[in-house]
C-alpha cells in the first residue's frame, strides 16, 4: 500500500491532543472454555501476560454497517492483524446502521463458537443481550469506535478520547467561520454512543468564553447513509439560510455534505469540518470545499482491536486496568480506567498534508 496505509507497519499518527478519558465501562469479564477449537485451552480468571496468542483463533468484525468505507478500512486492519497471529478472519454485519440491526449477526457468531467478536455498536443497549450471550458461550468481546454498554463487553478500543475529538472539531469550525455565526451538526444515528458523547462534549465546549458568538442551531441525523446525509445537508441550508458552518463527526456524513456543498452556491461560503478519511475528502480539500478535517487511522484502530481480542482470548489480559499487551507492530498498550484502550491522537488533514496519506 502507498505511504499512509503502510504507516500501520510502524508509524504513529502525528498531532496534538489527548490523554485518556474513559467512557464508563467494566473490564475483567471472565469466560469459560468448552470443547471446541482454540477455546478448549483458554484460561479464565487471572491474566497471564506471558501467555502466547493461541493459534487458529476465529476473529469476526461486526461494524456498524458493511460497505461503509471507514469500516472497510478498519476491517482491513483487523484482517492484517489476524493474519499476523495466525487466526481466521471474517467480516459480517448489516447494510444499514439501525439500532438493533447487529443482534442477529452476534447471535450467529455465538452459535458458530467464534473466539473473538469485535464490534462497533450502533446502539449501546440494543446489542447487550446478544453480546452477553456470546460472552457466556466463550467469546472475547471487544468494542471499537462506538462502545456498547460497559457490562456487555471486555474492553473498548477507543480511537481517541471524546474530549479531544470535541475540542478539535469546535476549534476547527470556529477558526473557519471567524469565531462567530450559526453552526449545525450532521451526525450518524440518533443512538450512536460515540456520536452522542462527542456532541454533548461539543455543546460543553461551545460554552467557553472564546466561543460565545457561535450558536449551535440543530443536530441532524443522516443515519450513516450517503443519500440521506446529502439530503439532510440540503435541508439544513434551507432551514437556516444564515448557517455559517457544519460539523459532521461521521465519515459518511462529511463526504456527503462535501459533495452537496461542492456543487452548490454554498461552496466556499459555508464551512464544513468533521471526521473523514483522506481518500474520501481529498478532492473537496483541493477544490476549496473543505479547509480541514480530522481523523485517526481506522486501519490502525481495527488492527489494535483484533490484537486486543486475541490477547483476551489467549488469557494475556482480562480487561482490568493496568494490564498490558503487545499489539503487533503498534507496540505495547496499557488498559486504562474501566477497560478502555486508547489508540492515540487524531491527525488534522488539510491541503498541506492530505496527499501524504492513503486510506
Amino acid at each position: 500500500m502507498p505511504a499512509r496505509t503502510s504507516a500501520l507497519r510502524g508509524a504513529a499518527l502525528a498531532a496534538t491532543l489527548l490523554s485518556a478519558l474513559a467512557l464508563a465501562a467494566c473490564g475483567g469479564t471472565t469466560r469459560g472454555g468448552n470443547d471446541s477449537g482454540a477455546r478448549s485451552d483458554r484460561p479464565a480468571g487471572e491474566a497471564d501476560p506471558d501467555a502466547p496468542i493461541e493459534e487458529g483463533l476465529s476473529v469476526a468484525f461486526l461494524p456498524k454497517q458493511v460497505n461503509n468505507p471507514y469500516f472497510s478500512v478498519a476491517s482491513a486492519g483487523g484482517r492484517a492483524a489476524t493474519e499476523e497471529f495466525g487466526g481466521d478472519f471474517e467480516e459480517t454485519g448489516p447494510t444499514e446502521a439501525g439500532a438493533s440491526s447487529q443482534v442477529s449477526y452476534i447471535n450467529v457468531l455465538a452459535q458458530q463458537q467464534t473466539d473473538v467478536i469485535v464490534t462497533a455498536a450502533n446502539d449501546p443497549n440494543a446489542v447487550c443481550g446478544a453480546l452477553r450471550s456470546a460472552s457466556q458461550s466463550g467469546a472475547a468481546i471487544v468494542t471499537f469506535d462506538s462502545d456498547a454498554s460497559p457490562d456487555c463487553r471486555d474492553v473498548f478500543v477507543n480511537q481517541a478520547t471524546p474530549q479531544a475529538i470535541a475540542e478539535t472539531q469546535i476549534a476547527a469550525i470556529a477558526e473557519q467561520i471567524g469565531g462567530s455565526g450559526q453552526i449545525a451538526i450532521l451526525s450518524a444515528t440518533p443512538n450512536a454512543t460515540n456520536q452522542n458523547t462527542w456532541i454533548e462534549l461539543m455543546r460543553e465546549e461551545l460554552e467557553k468564553p472564546e466561543y460565545q458568538d457561535i450558536e449551535l442551531v440543530t443536530v441532524a441525523y443522516g443515519n450513516d447513509d450517503d443519500q440521506k446525509s446529502f439530503q439532510e445537508t440540503q435541508g439544513l441550508l434551507r432551514a437556516y439560510p444564515g448557517l455559517a458552518g457544519i460539523i459532521s463527526p461521521t465519515t459518511v456524513g462529511l463526504a456527503a455534505s462535501a459533495r452537496y456543498l461542492s456543487g452548490s452556491e454554498y461552496q466556499g461560503e459555508v464551512a464544513l469540518t468533521g471526521l473523514g478519511t483522506p481518500n474520501q475528502m481529498r478532492e473537496y480539500v483541493h477544490d476549496g470545499t473543505v479547509e480541514s478535517f480530522a481523523l485517526w487511522d481506522p486501519e490502525q484502530l481495527g488492527y489494535l482491536a483484533a490484537y486486543a481480542g486475541a490477547a483476551l482470548a489467549s488469557g494475556q489480559i482480562t480487561g482490568a486496568e493496568g494490564e498490558t499487551f503487545t499489539a503487533g507492530e503498534l507496540g505495547e498498550y496499557t488498559i486504562g480506567e474501566d477497560g478502555e484502550i486508547v489508540l492515540g491522537p487524531p491527525t488534522v488533514f488539510d491541503a498541506s498534508n492530505i496527499d501524504d496519506y492513503d486510506f
